[in-house]
């Protein structure tokens, strides 16, 4: 394979995973605060009234997620494409850094809920994050806080997600210059 398909296989996979953990992410997020959908992102996502509420918060990690993944692929996958000399190292190293971003998104999204369970009470978060009328303040809470810090989870990994191009970069350029020429 080489490097521009491996491009857009990296790119299809980053959104798979993202879908797949934005789905799987709104299942544990609506467990902690169903009031968070049913008062924002049911309307937001247009789920309709009727649909199973465990099936909207999946529909709607996906539909707000699978973009997520590409846009937080696509510069180390083009920094990638330029600098990796070749396509297998380049595909392991994307694989890699896909993995590392759905790593660092499970993180912040257990430290949003771990704030969300802590700092419920804190009125710092009455400016931040408006709360709707008639929700319970502390699950709204924890779950708008699990979907804020997964957001920068991803966009630190956008950033961390260079690692793995760059370690890649540096082994096949070792490996080419310890080649006989």
């Amino acid at each position: 394979m080489g490097k521009f398909p491996a491009l857009f296989l990296l790119l299809a996979s980053a959104a798979a995973v993202a879908a797949f953990f934005g789905a799987a992410h709104n299942q544990l997020s609506y467990s902690v605060g169903p009031d968070y959908f049913h008062a924002i992102k049911f309307a937001q996502f247009g789920i309709a009234a009727d649909t199973p509420p465990r099936l909207g918060a999946a529909i709607v990690g996906v539909q707000a997620s699978w973009w997520m993944g590409v846009l937080v692929a696509l510069p180390a996958c083009l920094y990638g494409l330029i600098t990796v000399p070749t396509a297998r190292s380049y595909l392991a190293a994307g694989i890699g850094a896909i993995g590392l971003v759905f790593l660092l998104a499970i993180a912040a999204a257990f430290g949003g809920l771990i704030l969300g369970v802590f700092a419920a009470d804190a009125a710092f978060l009455d400016d931040a994050i408006p709360i709707p009328q008639g929700v319970a303040r502390g699950d709204f809470l924890r779950a708008a806080l699990m979907h804020e810090a997964s957001y920068l989870g991803g966009g630190l990994g956008a950033i961390l997600a260079f690692w793995p191009m760059i370690r890649a970069k540096r082994r096949d350029t070792e490996i080419a210059a310890m080649r006989p020429s």
